[in-house]
């Protein structure tokens, strides 16, 4: 009957049952949309919390030039909670690592874009040099990596294949320049990666900013010794 309540038998005005999951049943759909629709809300609140507290690490680091700041300023700093902390990271190390990986993907970001801009092969190679010792010569960078430079051998010491991994991501853009200049991409990449990070690791921590002329002098050392 027009006007009647919905779902009202109109013969004996007895409610009759509505089913609101269609034939066939689609109420798992529903469910999944619903519990995807929270998560992916939950998720980009949790990348939020989670980058908020590695860049309040790494301010942290910054003002006291250490890689061992307390978790309590890491929090405030964060303008997050200890238990959004823990919710993350199991303890001030994970939080390290993870600085050290947002850093070091930042760095290969870098480095790709340099070595995009000219020829494959001995150009790139020179390139990449160049691109790690900028980490040396910008105050900003500099900033950011010093306290890894000083303290890092903790973190390698308790997470060894993480940092295995984290270099060889920096490394692979240098190994694919070193076989387009007909050197070897393992043994040869090695040696100049090597040489190239400890430099700017040297100068990190004597808090000296290398010289174009200190730059240049290692990439002609590094393009002799690949031949």
């Amino acid at each position: 009957m027009p006007g009647g309540l919905p779902g009202t038998d109109s013969w004996n005005s007895v409610p009759t049952v509505q089913n609101v999951v269609p034939a066939g049943g689609s109420a798992a759909g529903v469910a999944e949309r619903v519990a995807s629709r929270t998560l992916a809300g939950r998720s980009e609140a949790y990348v939020d919390e989670v980058q908020r507290l590695v860049d309040a690490g790494f301010a942290v680091m910054r003002r006291t030039g250490t890689i061992d700041p307390r978790v309590g300023d890491i929090v405030r700093a964060a303008g997050l909670s200890n238990q959004a902390f823990y919710r993350h990271f199991a303890g001030k190390d994970e939080l390290l690592l993870a600085c050290l990986e947002d850093g070091q993907r930042r760095l290969v970001s870098y480095l790709e874009h340099r070595l995009a801009a000219v020829e494959p092969g001995t150009p790139q190679v020179r390139r990449w040099v160049e691109g790690v010792l900028e980490q040396a010569r910008n105050a900003d960078a500099a900033e950011n990596t010093r306290a890894f430079a000083i303290d890092g051998a903790r973190l390698g010491d308790r997470f060894p294949d993480e940092l295995a991994r984290l270099r060889e991501l920096v490394v692979a853009p240098l190994r694919t320049a070193v076989a387009a200049a007909g050197g070897d991409a393992r043994r040869d990449a090695d040696a100049i990666s090597t040489l190239a990070i400890a430099a700017m690791e040297d100068a990190l921590v004597a808090r000296r900013r290398p010289s174009k002329s200190d730059v240049e002098h290692l990439v002609q050392f590094a393009l002799r010794g690949m031949g």
